[in-house]
């Protein structure tokens, strides 16, 4: 069979009269001529200029897509707009534009010429005469069919747009004998795609800002879209300086975008972009406007078991360590005293930008407890509270508002010596004691239950009354003033009349003088026995009769006289 064979194409019908044509008519004849036209040489004006492309204005509807890299292989000069270039009409791509080309690519005219295309897995150009069962018959000098998993096509609705334009295809079956053909046209735009996206790939670069349309959006990022074909991923970590939940919080399919280009892949043709760094640095405005002192507000945005993390302001997080919740409660855990989402007032205790550090307090805002501890708790006050734990030395007692007091071992009871606390006391008990010391620097409150127990005074008094005749030992002469023994552990005191009180002061006076005491002894023995001798002096050792002039329980003081 001679090399030289041809199928020849159908000749056109005949165009329809104006006067009897339906739109559908108008609009199919209307695309017919431009598939008759693609292929051909047409001079177009360049649009506009940009990194990867060029859109030409070719006498229809919508411009053409010309790539930089064409242009450059066919002209001298740099592309400008309003610049004349030939170019070849192509279909159109994803993004509705007519592809372009500086370099027509021939059909086949003869068998020799499609073997050598076959051999050469050269690209051909063909127009798709009609749709088949399973695909299209292409016209590329002869018939040829394209499987419609290599149209390139991926809707089957779009299947029928797909007649009457001139594709670009490689021929992957040639039997010459049974003239069948097959053509890929896959193959063919995914080298291209491949050679687009290298080329714009290239043309990025580290640190620039560039504008992208957001294609898709994730949970952790979105993917935009930089130039067909090539996407980076903008993560959700690097949308804005604040806490971002998931990238749908920011953006949408769709959006158009400024962003940065953070860091290339060339190996794995990665991109990563950031949105929030072309947006300033919240640590450094922080820096400029936070000073120890500062009283701020903020949102708890996270708890952790050392302290809580509140939300100055977008990207701004401080932290309120756990000893600085509270100046008396013991927080096991922040989740104590706050939860997420509260808002709460603070104290900037420090500011560490170069670490993005700031450490907040959050009882300082509360108003320090201990000023008004002292006034309210004065030495001698009888305060109530429940036993909260017991150590060895003693026993901490819970009195309401975080405030405790301690009580020594020692100071807990009168009857016995303790071994432990625990012994006398339990934890959770209700107890009473009496304030014996405050010491505000050191934040402690010591208390005594042995005060409040009764004792031999405390009973001595309940058991007698002003007025009444009591007997009692002399254990101390001081001027007027005389310590009396009513009991074990019962002390009163007696103070001397004037007469008595010299009286006694001149004997004490004379004790010393061994001559006159023995020379009064004396006189008193000749004397005999006189009221005098019943009314003898005081001193100590001695036993008298005492009349009760006073009782104070509270102050635990017995006021005497001697009786007459």
């Amino acid at each position: 069979m001679s090399n030289e064979k041809s199928l020849p194409i159908e000749p056109p019908t005949s165009p329809v009269e104006p006067d009897d044509a339906s739109f559908a008519d108008i609009l199919s004849s209307f695309e017919q001529e431009h598939v008759e036209e693609r292929g051909k040489p047409v001079a177009g004006t360049v649009v506009s200029v940009g990194p990867v492309f060029i859109l030409v204005d070719v006498g229809r509807k919508t411009e053409g897509s010309l790539l930089l890299s064409k242009w450059k292989e066919t002209e001298e000069t740099e592309p400008k707009p309003g610049a004349s270039v030939m170019v070849s009409v192509g279909p159109r791509n994803e993004e509705g534009y007519y592809e372009l080309s500086t370099i027509r690519v021939e059909r086949p005219r003869d068998w020799t010429a499609l073997e050598a295309a076959f051999a050469e897995k050269q690209v051909i150009a063909g127009v798709v005469a009609e749709q088949v069962k399973g695909g299209f018959r292409v016209d590329i000098g002869v018939r040829a069919f394209l499987p419609a998993s290599r149209s390139g096509v991926r809707e089957a609705d779009d299947m029928p747009k797909l007649v009457g334009q001139e594709i670009q295809c490689r021929i992957t079956k040639l039997d010459t004998e049974k003239e069948d053909v097959v053509v890929d046209r896959r193959q063919v735009m995914e080298e291209e795609q491949n050679k687009r996206r290298e080329e714009a790939f290239l043309s990025l670069k580290e640190g620039a800002v560039v504008e992208g349309r957001v294609r898709s959006v994730m949970d952790f990022g979105a993917f935009v879209e930089l130039a067909p074909g090539v996407d980076g991923l903008l993560h959700v970590v690097d949308m804005s300086y604040a806490r971002v939940g998931k990238a749908a919080d920011v953006v949408k399919v769709g959006d158009t975008l400024e962003v940065k280009i953070l860091k290339l892949d060339p190996g794995g043709k990665k991109i990563s972009l950031g949105l929030k760094q072309l947006q300033d640095d919240p640590w450094t405005v922080a820096a400029k406007t936070l000073k120890t002192g500062d009283r701020v507000s903020g949102t708890v945005s996270r708890l952790a078991d050392f302290g809580a993390f509140v939300e100055l302001f977008p990207g701004v997080d401080g932290l309120i360590h756990i000893s600085e919740l509270s100046w008396d409660k013991k927080v096991r855990k922040p989740g104590d005293l706050l939860k997420i989402g509260d808002r709460v007032d603070a104290v900037v205790l420090q500011v560490n930008a170069a670490d993005k550090r700031i450490g907040l307090g959050y009882k300082q805002v509360l108003g320090d407890p201990w000023e008004e501890i002292p006034s309210k708790y004065p030495v001698g006050a009888i305060v109530e509270g429940t036993v909260g734990s017991l150590t060895p030395f003693g026993a901490f007692i819970e009195l309401g508002n975080g405030l405790e007091g301690m009580i020594h071992i020692s100071d807990i009871t009168n009857e016995k010596r303790l071994d432990h606390p625990k012994d006398k006391l339990a934890k959770g008990q209700a107890v009473k004691a009496a304030v014996i010391e405050v010491d505000r620097e050191r934040r402690r409150l010591k208390l005594s239950m042995r005060q409040l127990e009764p004792t031999t005074i405390d009973h001595y008094i309940s058991e007698h009354q002003a007025g009444e005749t009591v007997s009692g030992r002399l254990v101390e002469v001081s001027g007027d003033r005389l310590r009396v023994e009513l009991g074990e552990g019962v002390i009163g005191t007696c103070k001397l009349k004037k007469a008595e009180s010299g009286k006694t002061k001149a004997v004490a006076e004379k004790a010393a003088d061994v001559g006159s005491l023995s020379a009064m002894l004396s006189a008193r023995w000749k004397q005999g026995a006189s009221d005098s001798a019943e009314k003898e002096l005081a001193r100590a050792g001695q036993m008298r009769s005492f009349k009760i002039a006073s009782l104070d329980a509270a102050k635990k003081l017995i006021e005497l006289e001697l009786a007459s």
